[in-house]
């Protein structure tokens, strides 16, 4: 037993004469099924146990992390609620007496009955800063554990499952694209203290314990969807800490090219090069929802409901307005339905032909008068149905007369937004913001660094990089000081993460000592305290 396990102990000793021995000795939380939280405990908490500074999170599936803080040490567990009864990992219980929507109290029966009192702390202003990065960031890795299955035997275990998740993870996002770099990062001082475990007094994972990693226990049948659905998860769980009004989704394709021989690539003649053709969803946030590796010869549109459909169900019990936005390849009559069967509203380029053209036949027409030094914008919003339509549907035509054009660009919208034409025109303009995401996850995270020879375990790597470009994001989504509020992914990426330090190891902590060539102190101090306080950025007007 160590000092921190004696101080824990100690702590819960404090409320009669028998200390919690017999539980910790008798732990059976391996065994304890959580139960779905009750909507009043979901988030996170901070009140004070005995001369302890503890933090209690839980979200909604009933797991979640006990966390506190004394003097120097620092310690996290994990928690389920059951029954009323929130179980430690450590094998030690609390009661939970009473909770309302600022206040949850709880009671740890050894001898007696103390009890303590937590209150509402989702922005983690209150918790010590251990506790409220530790419990943020851990959010992924524990989704984790619950998700995937660890399948190797004893004899290739060195490091922790969820150690090498991270440093594939926090690899990725400092820009280092696959498993060639691991054996440079493998002694890298903060690498290693991402992995944890042995790695902190070792060294991390190799290239070959990586590769093994990803191509072997990653690349399983039960392991690739868990992990698809992992970005998906991760977004539920900061969305019960600060729950969205509302939420638009983007769906857009992509192009990886491919300069070897890997399985599944094609000639895709639109992009005009061998690849794959990835599909992704997006929210307004820049948070990606769910991606998909595809052939490279499938249409754009390819298996849409197969990544769609699971981002909709998540959001289907949800008490928020909901938003969809796609390009002309998504004009499909039984994308419309979903959407209108689910509540959507909706804005979808349609591409153009005979009948849409005659529809707005008298915007066609070039003004009479000599041209302005301007564009001429023009609106039409009439009822259209097409053949392969169940009904008709609400199209608005939007006609720019641009200076020295001969002809006016045209564009038509399909939608079931009861707003004015131009702004749903806006609206739909708005997509746009998804291309930027993906080349933002070319350029930042490699995500088009597919070269593994088998499809699955190209699979595999998508979803590793967008596990990276998810955590990027959510560093983007902070409250940053405004000198650096507009900075991309890009440039958080090589200006702030994948920086030089000075290492100075202490008997009880590592210091890393950064120059100021990049971010100041001031402002680097700024960022950390906007991590403490992760949320989705306000509505706007």
């Amino acid at each position: 037993m160590n000092v921190r396990k004696y101080l824990v102990l100690g702590s819960l000793a404090l409320a009669g004469c028998q200390s919690p021995v017999d539980d910790m000795l008798n732990n059976n939380f391996v065994q304890i099924k959580a139960e779905p939280a009750p909507s009043q405990i979901i988030g996170f908490w901070t009140g004070n146990m005995g001369p302890y500074l503890a933090s209690l999170s839980f979200d909604k599936s009933g797991n979640g992390y006990f966390c506190y803080s004394y003097g120097t040490a620092d310690v996290i567990q994990k928690v389920k609620y059951a029954e009323d009864t929130i179980f430690i990992q450590d094998g030690t219980r609390l009661t939970l007496d009473a909770v309302s929507s600022d206040d949850l109290k709880v009671s740890s029966n050894y001898f007696g009955s103390t009890v303590s009192e937590f209150y509402s702390d989702n922005e983690r202003k209150e918790a010590s800063e251990y506790c409220s990065t530790q419990v943020l960031t851990m959010g992924l890795h524990d989704l984790a554990g619950r998700s995937l299955r660890d399948t190797r035997t004893g004899k290739n275990g060195v490091h922790n499952f969820v150690g090498l998740l991270r440093q594939s993870t926090f690899g990725r996002l400092a820009g280092y694209p696959d498993v060639n770099d691991a054996d440079r990062l493998s002694r890298d001082p903060v690498m290693r203290q991402i992995v944890g475990g042995r790695a902190v007094d070792g060294q991390a994972a190799s290239t070959s314990q990586m590769a093994r990693f990803e191509t072997e226990i990653l690349a399983s049948d039960h392991n690739r969807p868990a992990l698809a659905d992992l970005p998906g998860q991760w977004i539920d769980a900061m969305h019960d800490a600060q729950p969205p009004k509302w939420i638009t989704l983007d769906m857009d394709s992509s192009v990886s090219p491919i300069h070897g021989d890997q399985e599944g690539t094609a000639w895709n003649g639109h992009f005009g090069c061998k690849c794959y053709h990835p599909l992704f969803v997006f929210n307004q946030f820049s948070d990606l929802e769910r991606c998909a590796l595809r052939k490279g010869n499938v249409h754009s549109a390819d298996g849409w409901k197969e990544v769609l459909a699971p981002v909709i169900a998540r959001y289907k019990t949800r008490d928020l307005m909901r938003f969809f936005r796609a390009d002309a390849a998504f004009a499909i009559p039984e994308l419309y339905e979903m959407l209108e069967a689910e509540s959507y509203f909706y804005a979808i380029r349609l591409k153009g032909n005979a009948l849409l053209q005659e529809a707005i036949s008298h915007l066609l027409k070039r003004p009479v008068g000599r041209p302005p030094n301007y564009v001429r914008r023009f609106y039409h919003d009439f009822e259209y149905r097409a053949a392969s339509w169940s009904k008709a549907r609400r199209v608005i035509a939007k006609v720019e007369w641009h200076p020295g054009d001969l002809f006016p660009r045209v564009g038509f919208v399909v939608t079931n937004l009861p707003m004015e034409p131009d702004w749903v025109i806006r609206f739909y303009n708005q997509r746009g913001t998804a291309e930027q995401h993906i080349k933002e996850g070319k350029y930042a995270i490699n995500w088009t660094r597919l070269s593994c020879k088998r499809f699955c375990d190209n699979e595999v790597r998508l979803q590793l990089h967008a596990l990276a470009y998810n955590l990027g994001s959510f560093l983007q989504r902070a409250e940053l000081p405004e000198e650096i509020a507009d900075w991309s992914l890009t440039s958080i990426q090589s200006r702030l993460i994948k920086i030089g330090a000075r290492v100075v190891r202490h008997a009880r902590k590592i210091t890393f000592q950064l120059a100021e060539v990049a971010v100041s102190g001031h402002i680097f101090g700024q960022i950390l305290a906007a991590i403490r306080n992760l949320k989705p950025p306000p509505r706007p007007a």
